[in-house]
């Protein structure tokens, strides 16, 4: 063969790579434009979903604040720190710093973690100070997150914790008003877009789902004033006289509003590690205890009512005691032959007893029902006490004359406020309310007026001079209202040295504006009758609560060199 041998021919090669990446340009190009138009709403979805989170907006809880706007309960915004421990055990560097911080020991934070290293939360803190919180965030620990939440806090502590009541950490109602109005008051959370880095810290807020109602403020019946003038005298009270404990009650006679509740002891409310477990009773209406002579005006307003006898009649007390079957009723005295006002002002059971035996069967009772002895008030708060009242078909002449002063029922302090209530108002008997009133509240009436201001009238006598309970006098006004000795009751018995004191009353007496009553539990010592120990605390709760609803003296006071006397206006 003549010539070199013929080179292959390569370029058609070249024209189908060329063409193949062409091809592949074209379906990359296809496919860009398809995920660009068609799929572009997925994809977003999908590129959200891995930085987009839905976030939690905490609901402000409903204030709780006295008649004049102070506020008895608030909520304040606190940072809470939690862990991923499935993250965090991998920064066994910072352990040390952490438990300082959140106060707790290192050997307890290292075993919580490393028994819950198989799950992804757990709280390191709950409710820290914000600006606590944010030192330990700016550090940067691995698996260590903030949430925002708030704290309930109560500035007037100890003084409204028992009407008041208390959240737990969650900020839900576990006592007094925040339960009972818990549903008003919690509001409901809100929901917003959020973006968040790897760390889960929040970038930026992008957009609002639900906004976050807040709940409803609810604004109480009682002045915070009074409230700490009852809450002092009372604490004052029970601790000179070893009492074991005491309660106290006022309500405005016109609207049927609780002014002033309190209880001793009492409990704080801000501190959530407190043991006190038996002092969340609110005893002023949850503890029933019989209620003595201060039932003896309703005593004398049944016999009234009856027509049998008149505010003038005469009783026989004589010789001092009076003989039932076996059962001997005493006076302290041989009083002989007195008034029904003086049956009160003396305190003569024989001559209580003698009026409720000349009523027919079940008089007294149905009379002491209406007044609400004995009676749930309606007030709404958890736990309150129904007290009892025997309802009978037939009473033995025994239970006929121990009813009529005061023994034999049982009774709550807010109940037996609310009688006396009831005298002051002339009869008219008004819902009990711990929320404030507005506008006139016309109420029922139980009891003829002129019957009720009679029982007052006579009731005044009870602190005049020659009364059982001098000491609950109040300087610049007239006063009318009934002392209480009663024997507490065991197992086994009623007990012959354990007493509780009661005072209840109402002032001032020409148009009644306040009732108040105060109940001293079991006092030690050599004084522990009613006109000795619940006495003086109610002249200086109710001196502090006429002043405080600018009530004006209806009795004159001259004052002397260390001395000072009330003289009635017509004397």
């Amino acid at each position: 063969m003549s010539g070199s041998a013929q080179q292959p021919n390569f370029a058609w090669r070249y024209f189908v790579v060329l063409a193949v990446f062409g091809l592949l340009a074209v379906i990359v190009s296809g496919r860009l434009i398809y995920l660009q138009i068609e799929s572009q709403a997925f994809l977003q979805d999908q590129g959200d979903r891995r930085v987009i989170r839905v976030e939690n907006i905490p609901a402000y809880r409903g204030l709780i604040q006295d008649r004049n706007g102070e506020p008895l309960a608030v909520s304040t915004p606190v940072k809470t720190l939690w862990a991923n421990p499935q993250e965090l055990i991998d920064a066994q560097y910072a352990w040390s710093f952490l438990a300082n911080k959140t106060g707790v020991s290192e050997s307890s934070l290292r075993d919580r973690i490393l028994r819950n290293q198989d799950k992804q939360f757990i709280y390191l803190r709950r409710h820290m100070n914000p600006a606590k919180a944010e030192e330990i965030l700016e550090m940067n620990i691995s698996g260590v997150y903030g949430i925002e939440e708030h704290r309930r806090y109560y500035p007037a502590g100890e003084v409204t914790s028992h009407l008041v009541g208390f959240t737990n950490i969650d900020e839900l109602g576990q006592e007094g008003i925040e339960l009972s109005f818990e549903e008003f008051l919690k509001g409901a959370e809100g929901k917003k877009r959020v973006i968040k880095d790897l760390r889960r810290r929040i970038i930026k807020d992008v957009g609002l789902i639900e906004p976050a109602a807040p709940g409803t403020d609810v604004t109480l019946s009682i002045d915070l004033r009074a409230q700490y003038l009852a809450y002092r005298e009372l604490l004052s009270a029970v601790t000179e006289y070893k009492a074991s404990s005491g309660s106290a009650v006022a309500i405005d006679i016109k609207t049927g509003e609780v002014l002033a509740l309190v209880n001793q002891p009492s409990y704080n409310p801000n501190n959530r590690g407190r043991k006190d477990v038996p002092n969340f009773r609110n005893r002023a209406v949850t503890d029933v205890f019989e209620p003595g002579s201060t039932v003896k005006p309703f005593t004398v307003a049944a016999a009234l009512d009856s027509g049998k006898w008149k505010a003038y009649s005469k009783v026989d007390t004589s010789p001092g005691y009076l003989r039932i079957g076996s059962k001997s009723i005493r006076d302290m005295s041989n009083y002989g032959v007195i008034d029904l006002g003086k049956i009160i002002s003396k305190s003569s059971n024989v001559g209580a007893s003698k009026l409720a035996l000349s009523l027919d069967d079940n008089y007294l009772s149905s009379f002491f029902r209406k007044a609400g002895l004995g009676q749930a008030t309606g007030v709404g708060f958890p736990g309150e006490s129904v007290g009892m009242l025997p309802a009978k078909q037939k009473w033995r002449q025994i239970e006929v004359a121990t009813l009529s002063y005061g023994y034999g029922l049982s009774v709550t302090a807010l109940q037996l406020a609310q009688a006396y209530a009831i005298l002051g108002s002339g009869g008219i008997k008004r819902q009990v309310s711990l929320l404030k009133v507005n506008g006139d509240v016309p109420g029922e009436r139980v009891m003829d007026e002129t019957i009720a201001r009679q029982v007052v009238n006579m009731m005044e006598g009870v602190v005049d001079v020659k009364g059982t309970a001098k000491k609950a006098r109040v300087p610049g006004y007239r006063v009318a209202g009934k002392t209480g000795t009663v024997h507490k009751v065991a197992a086994s018995g009623y007990q012959d040295h354990r007493y509780i004191a009661l005072f209840a009353g109402v002032a001032p007496v020409e148009d009644p504006a306040i009732a108040l009553v105060v109940v001293i539990d079991d006092p030690k010592g050599d004084m522990y009758y009613g006109g000795q120990v619940a006495a003086p605390v109610f002249s200086r709760v109710m001196a502090g609560l006429l002043r405080v609803k600018n009530i004006p003296p209806d009795r004159a006071v001259e004052t002397y060199v260390g001395l000072s006397k009330d003289v009635a206006p017509d004397s």
